[in-house]
């Protein structure tokens, strides 16, 4: 996200990008425009993000950009994108389905022997270097022809100044092909009795290439899967009705206002209000709750969510990028595109890593030419190590798995909007979490109803009831909710007043009945004795407000209400605590109610009365003291402590602004989430670091072998067929390993 609000933001599909080296010359070439503030490239996407001056930049000129660091925009949206994957997925299954088939007969004159399967004499390049050769070069160019991707990217960033993982293969296989077209030519004319052929060892390169790159390709999409399964949810068709007549249309083409059906088993295709129907609606979308919804006239729908059972009629009120939906894939689009502080290291390693390998191979070949090994023996070292080193793990190793571990997390009902709230989050160590609405239900509830005289509890409560039926308070609507949970009938209501931070009275079956603090029942003529005053102090004591009831000039009972604790706070509290973070509570309400809602969830440090602007500097002195704190909220008050938190977790049922504010946003409204957004962050970053490691491993270990360093000691040479395997098999499995963390719960 832009972090100044008048630059303009643009996302580029980029074409042609092969590794990290790739992913550094694009950003390098949009971050040298005049005007652009920042550049991510993301070589999982494949996709660019620039922030920019709109004044200063155009379109047009990001896109010259691209195309003059060797790459191209790629045209469409998200869907088409998709779709040409899937048939460049096609075309390289089939490439390389025809290339190994080639392939196969040259690997066998090369390896039979060494696989314990004697070859004729008639196939052996020694004894017939002529007839073998020209055989093994009519097999190797059409594998080379199959691959002729490689050698148009490789060579036009090589002659571009930005060599990358394809010119290591290009350069090398060229002149691999060009030694063995010597050695032919040399028998050819009479001039050799054999030569070295190289072109079994060219065509097992490229296969091994194409086979990584496929595999990659498919493990990439797998890894987007998560954004597919969002996308798949938005419905393509809708039932537009006007003027009592249905007719079905494109989704895309509702409008605001739109009046649609939906039918059961088909999914809401925008939010909107319910007109007409009662159903059960599945929105486990959102909630994460399996059991559907009663959904009838008045009430909310949002788009994805399925329609179980009845036929709706609703009107639509956001639709398009407004919707639920759409604002939930953007937020995971957007954290896929972004770039984790973690993965500027392997872009900085990158750029400088493939020119070093370039020079490292002339420089080991050019030795053990010097030292008077010969051509062929110096052609083998050089062409190991310029394949050995392709840095395609290594510009996977991050964004692979952050594509996957914020996909999931969008599955699990955790948004992160950023990847460096993903990598911020693990570095936790205090946790703050508002009170209300975030530990508690946000709401009051009815807790305690105690008679004072003859009369029951029922009784109290119908009188009560009957009074603030009329009132729209908060501790009236907890009254009156309670009494439709009971079934109580109520009395006549008639001469009802209310009055703003006393109570309300009314004449309830001909009798005034008085709700509400001791003063104002007093002036009814109800007074409230000291026994009375000793209970209710006793409920404060407990955080609880106390209202009293009275009946023609008498006090006939007490009522408690309180803003309960979720049931699963104490549960999340204690698994925060339990991973070593210190949990702080903040409340603006006064300190005896704070204190015994912190008692009842187990926190130690309680922060109350807090005033809203108050709340960022608690966030700020935690901060000083060292800790490295997450704020978690839901109100418009605590956007400005989100805000200031290391990392700001929003409840998604609060307020718009409070999203807006925070780094991760908890679909499904659980405080438990909390502790499982940390502990996802934790699991990406240890994949990522593991991605890292091996990536390096494979690109530094790998080199010494292939320079001959072990050569020198009486060790192996490490033969290019087997180092083609093994930078094949690098790419596979830092995104396979990546992989793993769609398992993660």
């Amino acid at each position: 996200m832009p972090n100044d609000a008048s630059l303009q933001q643009q996302t580029l599909a980029i074409g042609g990008m092969t590794c990290a080296a790739c992913v550094s010359r694009v950003e390098r070439r949009l971050s040298r425009l005049e005007g652009v503030k920042r550049a991510a490239v993301n070589l999982s996407t494949e996709e660019a993000v620039v922030e920019y001056e709109p004044g200063q930049v155009k379109m047009r000129d990001l896109r010259r950009a691209v195309e003059e660091a060797g790459y191209q925009v790629v045209e469409g949206g998200r869907e088409q994108r998709q779709a040409r994957r899937q048939d460049e997925l096609r075309v390289q299954r089939r490439s390389l389905v025809a290339a190994a088939l080639l392939a196969l007969p040259l690997f066998f004159l090369e390896m039979g022997e060494m696989l314990g399967l004697p070859l004729p004499e008639v196939l052996m390049v020694e004894h017939h270097p002529l007839q073998v050769g020209w055989a093994q070069l009519i097999l190797v160019l059409p594998v080379m022809g199959i691959s002729w991707r490689i050698y148009a990217e490789g060579l036009r960033s090589l002659v571009r100044g930005g060599p990358n993982m394809f010119s290591l293969i290009a350069i090398g296989t060229l002149a691999a092909l060009g030694f063995s077209l010597w050695g032919l030519w040399e028998v050819g004319t009479g001039r050799a009795h054999t030569f070295a052929s190289y072109f079994p060892a060219v065509s097992t390169i490229l296969v091994f290439m194409l086979l990584g790159r496929y595999l990659e390709a498919r493990s990439k999409r797998r890894a987007g899967a998560a954004i597919q399964a969002l996308m798949d949810l938005q419905p393509k068709m809708a039932t537009l009705v006007e003027a009592g007549v249905e007719r079905q249309i494109p989704a895309a083409q509702i409008e605001a206002g739109d009046l649609l059906r939906v039918r059961p088993g088909e999914r809401v295709p925008a939010d909107g209000e319910v007109v007409e129907g009662f159903s059960a609606v599945d929105e486990s979308l959102l909630s994460g709750e399996s059991l559907p919804v009663a959904k009838g006239p008045g009430d909310r729908v949002v788009g994805g969510s399925i329609n179980k059972e009845g036929s709706l009629l609703f009107r639509a009120r956001r639709v398009g990028r407004d919707t639920v939906l759409a604002q939930i894939l953007r937020l995971v689009e957007e954290a896929q595109q972004g770039k984790a502080p973690i993965a500027r290291l392997a872009d900085v390693i990158a750029g400088y890593f493939v020119p070093g390998v370039m020079l490292l191979a002339l420089v080991a070949g050019g030795a053990w030419l010097w030292a008077g090994t010969g051509i062929e023996f110096a052609l083998e070292i050089f062409v190991s190590v310029l394949i050995i080193a392709c840095p395609c793990s290594l510009g996977l190793a991050t964004p692979a798995a952050i594509l996957v571990g914020t996909g999931r997390g969008a599955q699990l009902g955790l948004l992160f909007k950023s990847p460096e709230a993903l990598e911020a989050a693990h570095h936790l160590d205090t946790i703050v979490l508002d009170k209300t609405g975030t530990i508690t239900e946000g709401r009051p509830v009815l807790t305690d109803i105690i008679p004072l005289g003859a009369v029951g509890e029922e009784e109290v409560l119908r009188w009560a009831a009957a009074v603030e039926q009329g009132s729209e308070h908060p501790l009236a609507t907890a009254v009156v909710e309670v009494t439709k949970g009971r079934g109580l009938t109520l009395g006549q209501v008639a001469e009802f007043v209310a009055v703003p931070g006393r109570g309300a009275s009314a004449r309830v079956e001909g009798q005034v009945v008085v709700v509400g603090n001791p003063g104002f029942l007093a002036e009814a003529g109800a007074e409230v004795d000291a026994a009375a005053l000793a209970r209710a102090a006793a409920l404060a004591e407990q955080g609880k407000t106390p209202v009293w009831v009275g009946v023609e000039g008498r006090v006939v009972g007490l009522l408690a209400f309180a803003d309960v604790p979720r049931p699963a706070s104490a549960a999340a509290i204690a698994q925060l605590k339990a991973s070593g973070l210190q949990v702080v509570m903040l409340s603006g309400d006064h300190r005896q109610t704070a204190a015994a809602i912190a008692r009842q969830v187990g926190i130690e440090e309680v922060h109350a009365e807090v005033q809203p602007a108050e709340k960022a500097e608690v966030v700020r002195n935690l901060q000083r003291r060292g800790g490295r704190v997450g704020m978690v909220g839901d109100g418009i008050n605590d956007a400005p402590a989100l805000a200031q938190a290391e990392v700001g977790i929003a409840i998604a049922a609060g307020a718009d602004v409070a999203m807006e504010a925070a780094d991760v946003v908890l679909m499904h409204n659980r405080l438990e989430d909390v502790a499982l957004a940390i502990r996802l962050s934790q699991r990406v970053m240890r994949t990522i670091r593991q991605n890292l490691f091996w990536a390096f491993l494979y690109n530094t270990a790998g080199l010494p072998i292939a320079a001959g360093v072990l050569h020198l000691f009486g060790g192996p040479l490490l033969d290019p067929m087997l180092a083609s395997m093994a930078m094949a098999f690098s790419s596979v499995s830092v995104v396979g390993n990546a992989l793993r963390l769609r398992r993660f719960v």
